[in-house]
This record gives C-alpha cells, structure tokens and sequence, in this order.
C-alpha cells in the first residue's frame, strides 16, 4: 500500500474547513427545485418502464433475444431502484418536495431489508459513527476484516469465500446483519430484543422470494422456469453490483478506520474530516454515476447525505478544491483501480496484521 500524506490541521483550521464545507451544503440546500424534482421522477418512471418491460419479455418466452434483454431491463430496475432511487430518497433527499411517493420515512423498497431497519443501522448509525470501530457496524459487515485495526480471528482465513458469498446473495445478506444475530449469541444483547425485530425482517424477505420466485413465474405459465431464472439473474445482477460499488466507497487502500475515541469532544469540522478520510470516490461516465446511485461520490455522500445525490459531481469540484487548499487527501480514482485495492484488503487481512503508523504532515 502507498502512503498518503494529510496535513495536520489545528483546531482553527479543522474548524475554517467544516466552516467551508457547511457554506457549500448551504448553498445547495437553498437551491433546490424543479429541476431536482423532475429528475428523481424520471428515475421512477425509468424504474418502473424497465422493470414492466424487462417481466414481459421474460414472459415472452425461454429464448435467447427476449430471455437475455428482459434479464439485463429487470436487473436494471432493480439496481437503479436500490441505488438512486430507493437509498437517496429513504436518506430525505427528496422530503422537501411534500409528495408522499418520496417521503423519506416511509418509502418502501424492493429489498429484502425492511426500509424501517435500514434507516435506523444505516441512516442513523453508519451516517454518524462513518468507520469508527466499534460504533459503525457497516466495517466489514460482521462478515470480513478490511482493516488492521479490526481484532483478527481464525474465522478470518476464509474470508474471501465469505466475501464472495455475500456478494452473491447481497440483499439477504443486509437483511440478517441488521439483526446482528451474533450479539444475542455472545449475550451482549437479550433475547427478546431479537424476537421483536425477527417478524418484520421475515415478513420482507418471505415477500421479496414469493415475489420474484414463484408469483411473477406462476403468471408466466408455461414459462415458468424461464422467469424463475430471469429474476434469479437479475437479482444476482443487482447483489454483485451494489455490493461491489459499497465496497469501492469504504474498504479501498487509503479508507481509513478510527477509534471509538475520536468521538470524544469531536467538533462539526472533525466530522467532516473523519467522513473525507473514510470515504472513496469512482471516477467515470455519467452513466456510471446514475447507476451506482452516485455512491461513485461517496465522500460528498458521507458529508452531504440530505443533499440529493444528482447533485453531488457538481459539489466533488468544491469539495476536492478545499481538500487541496488544506492539505487533505481526496480519495478518488477508477473502478478497476479502487476494486483492485478492495480485492487486495480482502486478501491481505484475512491474515493476522498490524496497523501501519500513518504519516502526517506538520
């Protein structure tokens, strides 16, 4: 791994630099309207288009043109469902607009994980204790070690399987860790706690499999088999992309991870600093950006997550240009690229390591 270099800010500068940060937030905040409107409803219809023709053409028949192109559109509607749609508006992007349809606290969306529990572990928990051990349960997902500072276990050795698989099955995968089920295990959390979130979390994914693997096949008839394998496919489309696009926006080389301590007395300019150094960009297409959600900008997502994601190329050329000014690494480079060091973490600390002392500048 490479050594980045970050200045060291004195508490009036930490303080200048969120200062700046929260002008930028403002300025935006201010403008939003119509055009923003506009653009998440066009994502909808979008959503809604290619998932109502990706199902017909599963219905069409177990061919090679309709099978493959039904495929690819649901799998489309899937992924932009999830990433634009879905996780941008349950953040509150969009409750400035008074239409219930994009009402952050109660829109629903087509994932196994309740919206109600997303919310809470990743709205509330992950967006306030980003890559602090211990707070921030998203590290890994209870799953794999990406970071020294993770206490290792045997467990560990095989993680590029358990990485794999979780890859696979992604949004089952989200589901069960919001129960943290190993916490009732090691008695660190009662029982009861658990038998109370279990219910909804099994009714969303008993909805979710009937849904896609056997009421959408049982309408198709004859073809049953065929929209079975359709929907199978397509979910496994949109598992391997959010799971990979999450990764490249938290595990990549120089994503860091901080003590419990760093919460102690933090100032609005120490959040700021924790979020850009926890955080990694994608660079690419605009087509990319859409279809990640523009989680490629995570680091304006991390600072800025009320602001609508649309938004958030124009915001990364600020954001970069005060980071440079004081100092600071942006993280940001290609997909390739960022997987490659994600791929790397994963293989690297499945074996017992150490922190390495990161450098700083006076």
């Amino acid at each position: 791994m490479t050594m980045v270099l970050n200045r060291k800010l004195s508490p009036a500068e930490t303080e200048a630099f969120g200062a700046e940060l929260d002008a930028l937030q403002k300025r935006h905040q201010a403008d939003l309207g119509e055009v923003d409107a506009r653009y998440i409803r066009r994502i909808r219809s979008s959503v809604r288009i290619a998932e109502l023709a990706g199902r017909l053409m599963l219905f069409a028949g177990f061919f090679p043109p309709t099978f493959i192109l039904g495929t690819l559109l649901l799998g489309l509607a899937k992924i932009l469902e999830n990433m634009e749609l879905g996780h941008n508006v349950m953040h509150g992007q969009y409750d400035w607009m008074n239409d219930p349809e994009f009402n952050g606290k109660t829109y629903e969306w087509d994932h196994a994980c309740p919206s109600d529990a997303w919310r809470h572990t990743h709205n509330f928990q992950h967006h306030t204790f980003t890559n602090v051990l211990g707070r921030d349960h998203d590290i890994g997902y209870g799953t794999v070690r990406v970071f020294a500072e993770q206490r290792w276990r045997p467990f560990y050795l095989l993680q590029p399987l358990w990485a794999t698989l979780q890859a696979v099955f992604f949004q089952g995968a989200i589901a069960i860790f919001d129960l943290k089920i190993d916490r009732y295990f090691r008695r660190k959390a009662p029982i009861e706690k658990l038998l109370v979130k279990l219910p909804p979390v099994g009714r969303k994914i008993s909805r979710q499999l009937l849904k896609d693997y056997l009421v959408f096949p049982l309408l198709a008839g004859p073809n049953f088999l065929g929209v079975l394998v359709g929907n199978l496919l397509a979910n496994l489309m949109r598992n391997l992309w959010t799971f990979v696009v999450i990764f490249c926006g938290h595990f990549t080389e120089h994503a860091e991870v901080f003590p419990p301590s760093v919460l102690d007395n933090e100032s609005r300019g120490d959040w700021y600093v924790r979020q850009l150094r926890g955080s990694s960009n994608l660079t690419g297409s605009k087509l990319l950006h859409i279809l990640t959600g523009n989680l490629s900008h995570q680091i304006e997502h991390h600072m800025f997550p009320t602001i609508p994601a649309r938004r958030y190329g124009a915001m990364a050329v600020e954001v970069k240009e005060i980071c440079q000014r004081y100092g600071q690494h942006y993280n940001s480079g290609s997909f390739a690229r960022q997987f490659f060091t994600v791929v790397v973490r994963l293989f690297r600390h499945a074996f017992p390591s150490q922190p390495q002392r990161k450098a700083t500048l006076a």
